[in-house]
């Protein structure tokens, strides 16, 4: 099993605006992040330590300029905690091992589908296509993505 941690490294290669997103609690601008229109079989891993976070059968539109999922590939791999900024209260969304920032949860998602909407940002993402998963290490999950069609 690899250790998913945060490390120095990890860090100093982030882009000034995945530093902002994960380290800072930063939000990118709607519709401008790499993965909003992504339809690619595959994964999103934390960006910093490259820990499974949600699949690609799992995005859905949700027309809010941001990638939504309707839940966690790794459940364990995500944290919730109460967010009451911006004179809001919400639920913020933060990766267990890497501690980044990666969005909010709402509970205004597909019915059929749980009913959450994973609003995350691209910034805080790495995408592993499904052909790549395997040499990447993440062929334990390629039964969670759809197959290519």
């Amino acid at each position: 099993m690899t250790a998913y941690a945060k490390t120095a490294e990890a860090i100093a290669r982030l882009s000034p605006e995945q530093y902002r997103v994960t380290q800072q609690n930063g939000t990118e601008r709607p519709w401008s992040g790499e993965y909003n229109m992504n339809k690619a079989p595959g994964i999103y891993v934390d960006v910093v330590s490259g820990e499974p976070l949600f699949a690609s059968a799992d995005k859905f539109e949700s027309g809010c300029g941001w990638p939504s999922f309707t839940k966690p590939i790794e459940p364990a791999h995500v944290v919730e905690l109460r967010d009451i900024t911006h004179g809001m209260i919400r639920t913020e969304v933060r990766s267990t091992h890497g501690d980044s920032h990666l969005g909010h949860v709402f509970p205004d998602g597909p019915r059929d589908r749980g009913g959450l909407r994973y609003c995350i940002n691209s910034a805080s993402l790495r995408f592993i296509p499904r052909e790549k998963m395997e040499e990447e290490g993440y062929g334990a999950w390629l039964d969670q993505v759809e197959e290519v069609k």
